[in-house]
C-alpha cells in the first residue's frame, strides 16, 4: 500500500515551522498500520530535521549555530544572485537533510516523546515551501 500527498508550508523567514501534525494526518489517512513514512521538501534553501518538540529554544539554538557556521554574506561566495542570504541559504540547507524518514507503527509515525519534525528555513524572507510525504506499508 502506498499513500502519497502534497502540502505547502508557509515560513516566517530563516527558523523552523512545525509540520508534525501535518505528518501524522497524512499517515493517519494512508490507512498503512505497519511501514514507512518519508518527508521530502522539494527546494534547495530550506531543509528538515527531527528535534526536540517541547522547548522552543533547542530550535533557535540550532538556528544560531548554523548562523554561526554558515554566515550570510561571504566574500568567498560566489553565487550571490539573491542577496546575502542566497548562498548561505545553499549550504545550510546541503549539510542538513532534504528527507526524513519516520517508522509507522499501529497506524503513527513512531517519533520519540519528544521529537517533533519541522521545515528549517534557511532564508531570511517569507516563503512557501513544497513538501511531500510518503507511507508505504
Amino acid at each position: 500500500m502506498h499513500h502519497a500527498e502534497t502540502i505547502t508550508v508557509r515560513t516566517q523567514g530563516r527558523g523552523s515551522e512545525p509540520i508534525t501534525d501535518a505528518v501524522r494526518s497524512v499517515v493517519s489517512e494512508s490507512g498503512v498500520e505497519v511501514g514507512l513514512c518519508s518527508v521530502f521538501i522539494h527546494h534547495t534553501s530550506a531543509s528538515l530535521v527531527i528535534t526536540e518538540n517541547a522547548d522552543p529554544d533547542v530550535r533557535g539554538d540550532l538556528d544560531g549555530y548554523l548562523s554561526r557556521l554558515v554566515p550570510d554574506g561571504d566574500p568567498h561566495y560566489r553565487h550571490t544572485a539573491e542577496g546575502p542570504d542566497d548562498m548561505s541559504a545553499h549550504v545550510r540547507s546541503a549539510l542538513t537533510l532534504t528527507s526524513v524518514t519516520i517508522p509507522v507503527r499501529n497506524g503513527r509515525p513512531d517519533l520519540g516523546t519528544w521529537q517533533g519534525v519541522f521545515v528549517l528555513e534557511h532564508r531570511t524572507s517569507p516563503h512557501q515551501r513544497r513538501i511531500t510525504i510518503s507511507v508505504v506499508g
